[in-house]
């Protein structure tokens, strides 16, 4: 399954699009499956040869940052298990679909 495919790419908003929105709407989420890494992507956009990501993501830390397709495929080369599309995802406002951190 592609991670970013025709659909979800028109369906992006660039990059800064959603900066000054307090409650950004989340497009997309992908996971590692096993793990606690989640991506929860807002906007994207592409970088050359690349795909350009900005959302929030679970991972060491809980935070928003940027985040490139390149770097998302290239888990299949280390491990067994790669990043994985939710396909069952709705897109909702970052407060509605991203879980509560736990604390």
């Amino acid at each position: 399954m592609q991670l970013l495919d025709d659909e979800l790419r028109a369906r992006l908003p660039p990059l800064y699009s959603q900066e000054y929105e307090m409650d950004p709407v989340v497009h997309a989420h992908f996971y590692l499956p096993g793990t606690r890494l989640h991506w929860w992507v807002t906007e994207g956009e592409p970088r050359g040869d690349d795909f350009l990501f900005f959302g929030f993501v679970n991972g060491i830390e809980d935070e928003f940052g940027y985040f490139v397709l390149s770097e998302l495929e290239s888990v299949r080369k280390y491990l067994v298990i790669h990043v994985e599309r939710d396909l069952a995802f709705t897109p909702g406002r970052l407060t509605d679909v991203v879980p509560a951190p736990d604390l």
